[in-house]
């Protein structure tokens, strides 16, 4: 039998996607917001020295602002009503937004549009929780700490002032450094004197001092009960009053307005009830609310949409991005292919090589941004011109889909796009994200927007006797009157992201006269 030796070579040939760190920098740059844009172009500017701030284009683009430029195909008249409307919603949408933010070339002749498009599915871009009380008012105490500042630290120095040995107030410190952000500790006592190596006796004393006599009062409270008793036996209340023995062991039967069971358990009336509830609705369950950073958030608007006659006219918001361009005398060196410029220094013509590349890759992808940004803003505008006009109650249902048919685009840039992004409009701020919204069937088979509902069903329990709130069902049942289907569990389900109590806890009682 023979024995043959054979060479098999399998050749297999391929394509792959490979994410280069300036398709990277291009989607990011596509889905964060303005202020992070901002900040990156500051840190590019900062880094790269072929980069820098066209100032001649800068002044053009405010002059052609101040005189209303946008509207290439309008007359005059219509140029000078525009630029008005123009500074109306600027203007409109600052009051708003106060609120509570390489190393391959590149080719001159690149399709940056379809290069982008598809190559944006290999990364997925992403896209509140509401107080504890249902109100505003304030808290019974009168805080003397800055509203700004921290509550650990002004706990601190409290304690540097308060009559203490050395060694309790370095108990007192322990204490202090592990509260949390509201203001209760974050571990047990006994925790706290195998740190501070001392006796659990001496911890609570020492929180004892902290939790009532410190400001804010409650501060270095173990749980809820422990920080609303502090408070009100600071007010001078003793333990036989039924304010403290309804915070003592009743606090949940309270918080589901079970008065009656409270009432009987006490053997006291329910209007007694009642009158504890008020009393302890006005302490703070979170000592630290006030404490912290609590800076005021802005939210500027990436576009501007704003009714001219009967159309909409579409503005990017370019205040805060300055006109980039590359140095010309980097473009320059780098462009020379005469041998003695190849020669001169290799190792820093490579170094520009790379910087103006970079910095064309930077210009490029914000202009590749804004263009695919006023792509989908009029889009929108397209499907939603009811909402503009008529408000919530005319939003369409809408999916990313819709948009990415209509401009030709993939969803997931869609979703890039709209991420992190506000425009303003005739109806107020919104993200670009709001206008995508679920629907609901009505009984003649129309769509319904999920917000639409939202705001019918936030209509409906505003406008409810609170000694008599509607329940789930019932409201499902007035919708039905309206011609919308929705289910009982879907009314809970909305009711929850409105952040609205069920009818149970939202029932109030008034004490007999």
């Amino acid at each position: 039998m023979a024995l043959e030796q054979r060479l098999n070579l399998g050749l297999k040939l391929s394509q792959t996607l490979r994410m280069t760190p300036q398709l990277r920098q291009a989607i990011k740059i596509l889905q964060v917001s303005r202020a992070d844009l901002e900040a990156m172009v500051d840190a590019e500017l900062a880094e790269n020295p072929a980069l820098e701030q066209d100032e001649f284009e800068a002044e053009f683009t405010e002059g052609s602002e101040a005189e209303g430029a946008e509207t290439e195909t309008a007359d005059a008249a219509e140029k000078a009503e525009v630029a008005e409307a123009v500074e109306v919603a600027k203007s409109e949408a600052e009051d708003a937004g106060k609120e509570e933010a390489p190393n391959s070339e590149i080719e001159e002749n690149v399709d940056w549009d379809e290069y982008v498009e598809r190559h944006s599915n290999d990364m997925h871009g992403a896209v509140g929780s509401g107080s504890d009380r249902d109100d505003n008012r304030p808290s019974i105490f009168e805080t003397t700490g800055n509203p700004e500042s921290d509550l650990r630290q002004a706990l601190i120095d409290q304690l540097g002032l308060a009559m203490m040995s050395e060694d309790e107030r370095r108990v007192g410190t322990i204490i202090i450094l592990n509260l949390n952000e509201d203001g209760y500790l974050d571990c047990s006592e006994e925790e706290i004197a195998s740190m501070a190596e001392c006796s659990l006796e001496q911890v609570t004393e020492v929180r004892g001092i902290i939790r009532q006599e410190f400001d804010p009062p409650g501060s270095a409270s173990l749980d809820l009960r422990d920080c609303l008793m502090a408070q009100i036996k600071l007010i001078g209340y003793e333990d036989d009053d039924y304010v403290v023995m309804i915070i003592d062991a009743h606090l949940g039967d309270l918080e589901s307005r079970r008065y009656d069971q409270v009432a009987r358990k006490l053997a006291c009336s329910v209007d007694e009830v009642i009158a504890a509830h008020d009393i302890i609705s006005d302490l703070e369950p979170k000592p630290g609310r006030n404490y912290g950073e609590r800076e005021a958030r802005y939210i500027s608007p990436d576009a501007y949409i704003y009714r001219v006659g009967n159309e909409f006219k579409i503005t990017l918001n370019d205040e805060g991005l300055p006109a980039l361009k590359v140095n010309p005398e980097y473009r320059q060196i780098v462009n020379d292919k005469s041998k003695a410029n190849k020669e001169k220094n290799s190792e820093a013509r490579s170094y520009l090589q790379e910087k103006v590349r970079s910095a064309e890759w930077m210009i490029r992808s914000i202009e590749q941004r804004q263009r695919t940004l006023r792509k989908v803003t009029e889009s929108i505008v397209k499907f939603q011109s009811e909402f503009l006009i008529h408000g919530v109650d005319k939003l369409k249902p809408m999916v990313l889909k819709d948009v990415a048919n209509d401009i030709d685009m993939h969803e997931s840039t869609i979703s890039r796009t709209t991420s992190n992004k506000y425009v303003h409009t005739p109806q107020g701020l919104f993200e670009l994200k709001y206008f995508f919204t679920s629907s609901l069937k009505s009984s003649g088979g129309r769509d319904v927007s999920s917000e639409s509902v939202k705001k019918r069903i936030r209509t409906l329990i505003q406008a409810e006797d609170s000694a008599k709130p509607f329940s789930d069902q019932y409201i499902a049942d007035k919708l039905k009157e309206s011609d919308i289907r929705i289910a009982r569990r879907t009314v809970a389900k909305y009711r929850e992201v409105l952040g609205i109590l069920p009818s149970s806890k939202r029932k109030s009682y008034v004490a007999a006269g």
